[in-house]
């Protein structure tokens, strides 16, 4: 269903849905002859029999039609390498920000999202969750189930990101006074434009020195998003009329409002040393080349530190 201003969702419907589709398509990597990344976590967390209407309408979306241009239709391998890609780089950023020292991390809009379980994160790592109280409880029940502890200090913060997050997360023992690494993974078209705006602004009011951030920047603009739904509502139409399921549809989600702060620049006005890296270059870089003008791989990565 379309977006509205204060809408709410589980594991299964709405935004929870995209977390179960990236999730899946990292189940798939880690299961590959030769993977890029491995979350072993993946597969359990999409495996569960409640989430069984999800995939099938994920996998209706991906199924490609005989009578659908090639070049038009959902990838599937296209999203997988996608997402080894980004769930690469950012894996890297983490890394990085812990061998520098740094031990407070923050997950915004966390999904399904197992960081907290697989990485190995230095002793004395504290990694907050935020996303919604039906998302988190879904993820920590299912790993529970299976036996699954967190290698750090894994703290989930129950909270809306157009609420007030800040308050919930320094409730949950955040420290401002020490470094943070920030990660804003998928997350972003998911904002209405005055909450994306409120949520850098945050970030950097609750940032110590040597803080971190990456942000996942979405690399369509409204013309070609246009182009892209009229293209889904003419396969769409004719899906239907086959009968097959199209309650899966990921252009319902996004708030397509104008004014955007651009991530790099606006981080970079406010102090931030700040670096970007397309994710074609990434792509080619870690041999997951794709077709220069094929979304996601049109995003870039945007990192930050604040001096």
């Amino acid at each position: 269903m379309p977006r509205s201003a204060d809408d709410s969702w589980d594991i299964a419907t709405s935004v929870g849905a995209t977390a179960v589709m990236v999730a899946l398509a990292r189940a798939a990597e880690t299961a590959s002859a030769e993977p890029l990344i491995r979350d072993q976590f993946a597969e359990p967390l999409v495996s569960t029999p409640e989430l069984a209407g999800v995939r099938e309408q994920v996998t209706a979306w991906w199924a490609g039609d005989p009578d659908e241009d090639s070049d038009d239709a959902p990838d599937p391998k296209h999203m997988i390498n996608y997402q080894a890609v980004r769930t690469h780089f950012f894996d890297a950023f983490f890394a990085a920000a812990a061998d520098s020292g740094v031990r407070q991390v923050v997950i915004l809009a966390a999904g399904l999202d197992s960081r907290a379980y697989r990485l190995d994160w230095p002793a004395g790592t504290a990694v907050y969750e935020i996303d919604l109280p039906k998302v988190l409880e879904y993820k920590s029940e299912t790993l529970a189930a299976h036996g699954a502890t967190p290698t750090a200090d894994r703290r989930p913060v129950p909270v809306d990101l157009r609420h007030d997050w800040p308050k919930a997360l320094r409730d949950a023992g955040f420290d401002t006074g020490q470094p943070t690494a920030w990660l804003a993974e998928g997350l972003l078209p998911f904002l209405p434009a005055a909450a994306q705006e409120a949520l850098f602004s945050s970030i950097d009011a609750l940032s110590g020195p040597g803080s971190r951030v990456a942000v996942e920047n979405f690399g369509v603009d409204a013309e070609k998003r246009r182009e892209a739904e009229e293209r889904w509502q003419v396969r769409r139409a004719k899906r239907e009329a086959r009968g097959q399921d199209t309650s899966f549809n990921p252009f319902d989600l996004w708030f397509s409002d104008e004014g955007r702060p651009e991530c790099a620049g606006w981080f970079a006005a406010h102090g931030w040393t700040t670096d970007t890296v397309t994710a074609l270059d990434e792509g080619q870089r870690l041999g997951r080349a794709p077709h220069p003008d094929q979304a996601p791989f049109t995003n870039s990565f945007v990192t930050a530190t604040k001096p």
